[in-house]
């Protein structure tokens, strides 16, 4: 446990580039040209998180200024993945998911069960989100450790069925997204994908970044966009002319630095991905493996970040008008980017159809981090973890999907 928690504690920009590595020495790509990717992809990651925490740390005070001029009074707080994230490695047996999800990985590759290498080890967190939730009201480490297994028996089986969406929109051959953030709503966003095919006029409207600067100009190229967005953003917070103009320029930092970052990762995983279609191909024929990677990689198109940055203030909306949420919107807003990019993989781009269904998606997400946040407050507490002055249970909306919920509920039964 301490050797886990101690590879843990360095983070996904260090822990994925040894990975990364050690991959490679065992696929055959030879140890100077793994090294280098391994390097590289430590370079774009850092890149990305760089990127990120701009998006987070500005979309932040927007919200909390479009919060407070909504005077909205609700008793859940929304504490942020990172800080959940290490709620959940408090428990006792979440080093014990790294392990059994690797195992699980790799008996389904040989059963065929699954074509997706889950190398993005950091975010098992999110499996073990799910078994320590379980663990805390079972007061069962085996129940625990089963619901985080079926999870990640889950979004493997899920990573292979979106991978040609993934592929196909964001141009990454070989790649796969075995990330429950992504993949949480799937079971809701393919029908309502289905009935906006089928409803007359709404299925005609394509909205996209290509289309939008065809026809504006400058005023659709993505960078202007994100100026755009940012500006809507500090005028509906109140902000001063200057902190708007701000708020505009980090915004169109966000949707320009984004893609050239993602860039420098594939740079450093081409070689890998090659290395290992070559091993597995010497070992099992010609089957396809796909290398799963963290969702984190598709914020680089433009139509992800958009549909995000818009869903902002339509969320912090939504928790005032949905019945039945209590939770308070805030440290995960900078998490939709994550939760709607295979949602903008499925609609192709078309940011209008996006929208639709990432509202919907929302205003899920805002119920099941309602009903979760009872569970979570009590593992924050086993933690150790002090509770924010003011909030009587916190909760967040990055674990708040539909597929973690479903397990959640379904084990609650026995």
């Amino acid at each position: 446990m301490a050797i886990i928690n101690w590879i843990l504690s360095l983070g996904a920009t260090v822990m994925l580039p040894i990975i990364i590595f050690i991959i490679g020495l065992i696929m055959g790509a030879g140890a100077s040209r793994s090294f280098r990717s391994g390097v590289t992809i430590g370079i774009g990651f850092t890149g990305i998180n760089l990127v990120i925490n701009l998006l987070t740390s500005q979309l932040g005070p927007a919200a909390q200024a479009m919060t407070k001029r909504l005077s909205l009074n609700l008793s859940i707080i929304d504490i942020g993945w990172p800080a959940m994230a290490s709620i959940t490695w408090a428990w006792t047996a979440a080093g014990l998911v790294i392990p059994i999800v690797l195992i699980i990985n790799l008996i389904m590759i040989s059963l065929k069960l699954t074509k997706t290498m889950d190398i993005d080890i950091w975010n098992y967190w999110q499996f073990a989100f799910v078994g320590s939730v379980v663990a805390t009201y079972s007061n069962s480490i085996v129940m625990g450790l089963a619901a985080a297994s079926i999870a990640a028996i889950i979004a493997l089986l899920l990573a292979d069925y979106t991978q040609p969406y993934v592929e196909k929109y964001f141009n990454f051959p070989g790649i796969s997204f075995p990330h429950l953030t992504a993949l949480g709503y799937l079971p809701l966003v393919i029908p309502l994908n289905w009935i906006l095919d089928h409803i007359p006029g709404i299925n005609k409207i394509e909205i996209k970044p290509e289309t939008i600067q065809k026809r504006f100009g400058i005023f659709g190229e993505s960078m202007i966009l994100g100026l755009i967005i940012g500006i809507v953003l500090g005028i509906l917070g109140g902000f001063s002319l200057g902190e708007t103009l701000k708020l505009g320029i980090a915004m169109a930092s966000v949707m320009y630095l984004m893609p050239k970052m993602v860039a420098v990762l594939m740079e450093g995983l081409i070689p890998i991905s090659d290395a290992a279609r070559e091993f597995m191909s010497k070992r099992f024929g010609n089957r396809e493996i796909f290398i799963g990677l963290d969702a984190a990689v598709a914020l680089g198109e433009p139509s992800v970040i958009a549909v995000g940055l818009l869903l902002v203030p339509i969320t912090i909306i939504l928790s005032i008008i949905v019945p039945g949420n209590q939770i308070l919107p805030f440290a995960d807003l900078a998490v939709i980017p994550f939760i709607v990019c295979l949602i903008t993989a499925i609609s192709k781009g078309n940011i209008f159809r996006s929208l639709i269904i990432g509202t919907v998606v929302m205003a899920c997400v805002l119920l099941f981090a309602t009903n979760l946040a009872p569970l979570e407050t009590e593992m924050a507490i086993k933690a150790g973890i002090a509770i924010p002055k003011g909030a009587t249970l916190i909760g967040n909306l990055d674990r708040a999907n539909l597929i973690s919920w479903l397990i959640i509920k379904i084990f609650s039964i026995f």
